[in-house]
């Protein structure tokens, strides 16, 4: 079996990996843990095994490249900086993607990983539940709960 050349990896897979990484971080810590997710994956591609789920394969590393960038912000102290101010947006699909954003925000950590796993990414609960911890039946509870917060936070139900 033949490998599909690494930068046709990349078309196919990079709007989902960019979803799981901007659901999880801001637009600039979401560029880079994008590239990251994709500088590690060119470099264990050669060792992927023939017929895996590459589509899964890379939003796991997704996954875990924007914890590393979470991790890697939380240690800074960088004093009293002020937010920068959302850019404005004239297009309604622009504006639904920061209203989710900030939704996805306000939910805890790990409604927001399996929300964003399994909602985003595609994984089945299994692999949301190896990628965070726990089980598919946790898992599966704890994107249940996220989406109802989220349809509550964006206006979809009443809390």
């Amino acid at each position: 079996m033949t490998r599909a050349p690494f930068d046709s990896i990349v078309a196919q897979h990079g709007a989902r990996v960019w979803r799981v990484c901007r659901a999880l971080l801001d637009d600039t810590d979401a560029d880079d843990a994008w590239s990251e997710t994709f500088l590690a994956a060119l470099e264990a591609y050669p060792r992927l095994a023939p017929g895996s789920n590459v589509e899964g394969w890379l939003v796991t590393i997704a996954h875990r490249k924007a914890i590393d960038v979470l991790r890697r912000r939380s240690r800074l102290v960088i004093g009293d900086v002020p937010d920068r101010p959302a850019a404005e947006s004239t297009m309604p699909e622009r504006a639904r993607d920061l209203d989710l954003a900030r939704a996805l925000a306000q939910l805890p950590q790990r409604q927001r990983e399996t929300v964003v796993l399994h909602h985003l990414g595609g994984l089945p609960y299994a692999e949301v539940a190896a990628a965070v911890g726990g089980s598919a039946d946790a898992a599966r509870r704890a994107s249940s709960d996220g989406v109802r917060r989220l349809r509550q936070l964006l206006g979809g139900e009443d809390a």
